[in-house]
C-alpha cells in the first residue's frame, strides 16, 4: 500500500482525510478541491480523489512542507508590518465587530504581503493613492483597502506611533453601484415555486424576508426567539461595540413555515451534518439555492432590501421601517421610501394623464 508523508493510502480510494485539503462549492454548486499547504501555494485538484493522478498531484503539492511551524516574521520597529502587528494587538482593534476586525485584517496583510518592510516615516498621501489605485480594476475592493489604510494611520496618529496621517486626505474612488440586487415579487415566487414550504430553502427566505435581518443573522435563529408573537433578537452587525436589538411581531407566513419545517436543533438553520452554518457557509447555500432556482442574480443580503422596499411600498414611514430593519439613520431607509413613493406618485400621474379631458360648456344664446 503506497503512504504520503507517512500516511497510508488505498489508491482505489481514500480511506483517510489528508491533511492540507480544503473543498468549496463554485457558484454552480460544483465542489472544487484544493491543497492548501503551510508555506506553499493553494494548488487546485482536478484530478478524482484517491486516483492514482490524484495521488500524484498531492504529492507534488505537499512536497517539502515544513513539518513545524513556519518561523515569525521578524519585522523592525517603526516598519509597516509592525505598525500593523501594533495594531492588531490594541485595544480599538480587539473592541471592534468580529466582522470589521476580519476585513480590516485581511486588507493590511494583503498590504503587508509587499511592503512589510517598508519604514513607516517615509509613507506620503501618493503611496496611500497609489496602494488604492492598484485595485483600481474593482473600486469596491480599492475604497475597502484605503479605508483599512486609514483606520490604521488614524489610530497610529492618535497614539503617536507616526507623525502625520498619510491616508487622511486621500478620496475614495467615485463609482456607480446598487448593492446587492433587490428582489421582485416575481423572483421571490419563482424561488418559492422551487422551493416548497417544508425545506431548509424556503425556511431560508422566509427569515430573510420577513425579519429583514441580515445574512449572519439567519443562521442563528432558534425556536427561543420567537414567543408569544412576536420575533425578538440581537442583530450580529456591531453586537459587541452597538449591539441592535430587534423587536418585532412574527408576520403570520413566516410562523406557519417555521411549522411546518421540521427541526430538532437548537437553531432552525443547520447544514446536511446537523451543524448551524457559518455566516459564510449560510451565504454560499443560500447562493446554491438561488442558483437551484435559476436565480443567479439575486442573493441573501437582497432579501433584506426586498423586504424594506415591500414596507414602503405598504406605506410604512422610514422611521417604523428603521423599527423593522435596525437602521441607526434615516439615509439609507429613506431611499427605499422615496423609490417607492416615486412610483406611487408616477402611477397616479399617468391616471391624469388618461383621463379625458372634461369639454367646454357652450353658451347659451338667448333671443332678445
Amino acid at each position: 500500500m503506497a503512504s504520503i508523508h507517512g500516511i497510508p493510502m488505498d489508491s482505489s480510494a481514500m480511506r483517510v482525510r489528508l491533511p492540507y485539503i480544503c473543498e468549496d462549492r463554485d457558484r454552480y454548486g460544483s465542489v472544487r478541491c484544493y491543497v492548501r499547504a503551510p508555506g506553499r501555494p493553494k494548488v487546485r485538484m482536478r484530478d478524482m480523489p484517491g486516483s492514482p493522478q490524484f495521488m500524484d498531484a498531492y504529492a507534488k503539492a505537499v512536497a517539502e512542507v515544513p513539518s513545524g511551524p513556519p518561523a515569525p516574521r521578524r519585522l523592525a520597529r517603526g516598519s509597516f508590518g509592525y505598525l500593523c502587528n501594533l495594531y492588531f494587538a490594541s485595544h480599538a482593534f480587539v473592541a471592534l465587530n468580529k466582522s470589521t476586525q476580519n476585513w480590516r485584517r485581511r486588507v493590511l496583510l494583503d498590504v503587508c504581503e509587499q511592503h512589510a518592510e517598508k519604514p513607516v516615516a517615509l509613507i506620503q498621501p501618493r503611496h496611500i493613492k497609489n496602494l488604492r489605485d492598484e485595485k483600481r480594476a474593482k473600486p469596491v475592493v480599492a475604497n475597502l483597502r484605503l479605508k483599512g489604510l486609514r483606520a490604521l494611520f488614524r489610530w497610529a496618529f492618535e497614539q503617536d506611533e507616526v507623525e502625520s496621517d498619510p491616508a487622511r486626505e486621500v478620496r475614495l474612488l467615485q463609482h456607480q453601484s446598487e448593492g446587492h440586487h433587490t428582489w421582485t415579487d416575481e423572483e421571490i415566487r419563482q424561488y418559492e415555486s422551487k422551493h416548497p414550504i417544508g425545506t431548509k430553502a424556503r425556511l431560508a427566505l422566509a427569515l430573510l424576508l420577513y425579519t429583514a435581518c441580515r445574512r449572519e443573522d439567519a443562521p442563528r435563529f432558534g425556536q427561543h426567539h420567537f414567543r408569544k408573537g412576536r420575533v425578538k433578537f440581537t442583530q450580529a452587525k456591531n453586537e459587541d461595540r452597538a449591539p441592535i436589538k430587534i423587536d418585532i411581531p412574527t408576520h403570520p407566513k413566516l410562523a406557519k413555515i417555521i411549522a411546518a419545517t421540521k427541526s430538532s436543533n437548537v437553531v432552525l438553520l443547520v447544514t446536511e451534518y446537523g451543524r448551524p452554518f457559518s455566516t459564510n457557509g449560510f451565504g454560499n447555500k443560500m447562493r446554491n439555492w438561488c442558483n437551484e432556482a435559476g436565480l443567479p442574480q439575486c442573493s441573501a443580503h437582497g432579501l433584506r432590501k426586498a423586504a424594506a422596499v415591500r414596507l414602503a411600498e405598504a406605506g410604512a414611514t422610514a422611521h417604523e421601517i428603521m423599527a423593522i430593519t435596525g437602521h441607526r439613520t434615516l439615509e439609507e431607509v429613506e431611499r427605499y421610501t422615496r423609490a417607492a413613493r416615486q412610483a406611487e406618485m408616477a402611477d397616479n400621474a399617468m391616471a391624469k394623464l388618461a383621463r379625458p379631458k372634461p369639454t367646454k360648456r357652450q353658451p347659451i344664446k338667448t333671443s332678445s
